[in-house]
C-alpha cells in the first residue's frame, strides 16, 4: 500500500511540474507576442501552485513592468534577486523600474565599515553563509586529521596554516551567518502598493500625516500594531502606514 502511494505521489508530482513547464512557456510565447496580461496570467498559475524560482519572478516582473504596474514590478524583481543575488539581469531590470518611480529616497551617509559589510554580506543569505561555514568547518576538521597524521614536516607546516586559514573563514562566515539572520529578523523590507498613501505620525487614520509616498518605494517595517505598520526609509524618516497599503518581500 505504501509502495503505491508512493508512485502515486511520484506521478502527481511529475504531472505538477509538466504542467508548471507548459504554462512557463505558454506565458513566454503570450509575452513575445506582447499579449502580457496573457502572460502575466499564465505565470501567476504557477505561482498559485506555490512554485517559487528567480526565473518566474523576474519574467512576472518583466509583464508587470510592460503593463506599467510599478509597484509590482519592483516587488517581483526583488523577489527575483533574494533568490538569485548575483544576476546581473535582475539587477538591470530592476533599476528600470526603480527609475519609473515618483518617490526619489536620498540614503542617509554611511560609514566605510558599513558600506563593506553590506557588500560583503550581500553576497548570499544567511541560509548560504551558514551552509558556507558548515562546509569550511569540514574542511578544517580534514585538514587537522591530515596535519595530525602527516608524517613529513613539511606537509604538516602546509596543513597546520591551511586549517588555521579554515577555522577562520568558518568564525568569520559563522558572524556573517548570525548577523544576516538577525538583519533579516529586524529589517524586513516591503514594497509600496498603493498609487499613493500617506504615511501617518500615529497608527491612526485621524492623526497627522508626515509624508506622502507612491507605488514601488521601498521601504523597511519597524513595527506592527493591529492593521498598521511602522515603516522606516533609507533617508531616515519614518512613520505608520495601513497594512493593506504595501507588500512584504
Amino acid at each position: 500500500m505504501k509502495k503505491i502511494l508512493i508512485v502515486l505521489m511520484v506521478l502527481i508530482s511529475i504531472s505538477g511540474l509538466a504542467q508548471n513547464d507548459a504554462l512557463f512557456d505558454q506565458g513566454k510565447e503570450l509575452y513575445k507576442a506582447e499579449k502580457y496580461q496573457g502572460a502575466l496570467d499564465s505565470w501567476m498559475k504557477i505561482l498559485e501552485r506555490e512554485q517559487h524560482s528567480a526565473s518566474l519572478y523576474f519574467n512576472i516582473a518583466n509583464a508587470h513592468y510592460k503593463l506599467n504596474n510599478i509597484g509590482p514590478s519592483v516587488y517581483y524583481y526583488e523577489k527575483a534577486l533574494q533568490l538569485d543575488p548575483n544576476d546581473s539581469d535582475i539587477k538591470n531590470n530592476l533599476a528600470f523600474a526603480e527609475n519609473a518611480r515618483i518617490d526619489v529616497i536620498e540614503p542617509l551617509p554611511q560609514t566605510v565599515f558599513k558600506r563593506w559589510y553590506q557588500r560583503i554580506s550581500g553576497i548570499m543569505s544567511f541560509d548560504g553563509w551558514a551552509a558556507t561555514a558548515t562546509v569550511f568547518s569540514i574542511l578544517f576538521v580534514l585538514l587537522f586529521l591530515a596535519y595530525y597524521f602527516s608524517v613529513s614536516e613539511r606537509r604538516k607546516r602546509l596543513f597546520f596554516t591551511t586549517a588555521i586559514a579554515s577555522i577562520c573563514v568558518v568564525f568569520a562566515t559563522l558572524v556573517l551567518a548570525f548577523k544576516t539572520y538577525d538583519d533579516a529578523q529586524r529589517y524586513r523590507p516591503a514594497i509600496i502598493f498603493a498609487e499613493e498613501t500617506e504615511v501617518r505620525s500615529e497608527p491612526t487614520m485621524g492623526s497627522e500625516p508626515a509624508f506622502l509616498l507612491h507605488e514601488g518605494t521601498k521601504v523597511m517595517i519597524r513595527d506592527r500594531e493591529g492593521d498598521w505598520f511602522r515603516i522606516s526609509l533609507a533617508d531616515g524618516k519614518d512613520g505608520w502606514i495601513p497594512a493593506s497599503e504595501l507588500k512584504e518581500l
